[in-house]
């Protein structure tokens, strides 16, 4: 496999955000829920129409978290998503 070094920082750090954005992106079930995420304001990981076992949902949950593209807020012992941005 062929290694470019990146000698510029900033520019090796713009990289790795596109990386986690694409891979947020990368994936039907995540695309499915930023839709979902951007259909409402907000929606707790508790609604039905999310049909997914916990464990799956909280994963795909995080790499759109890390990719920026979701954001969390936790009230009491439940966690609301909603979308960072509109269509």
């Amino acid at each position: 496999m062929l290694q470019i070094p990146l000698e510029n920082k900033q520019l090796h750090h713009t990289f790795e955000l596109y990386e986690k954005k694409f891979k947020g992106l990368s994936d039907k079930k995540r695309l499915h829920l930023l839709h979902i995420l951007c259909e409402r304001s907000s929606t707790c990981v508790c609604d039905d129409e999310i049909q997914m076992p916990q464990s799956k949902l909280s994963y795909h949950l995080k790499i759109l978290l890390d990719a920026g593209l979701i954001t969390k807020e936790t009230k009491g012992t439940w966690s609301y998503y909603s979308c960072l941005f509109s269509r």
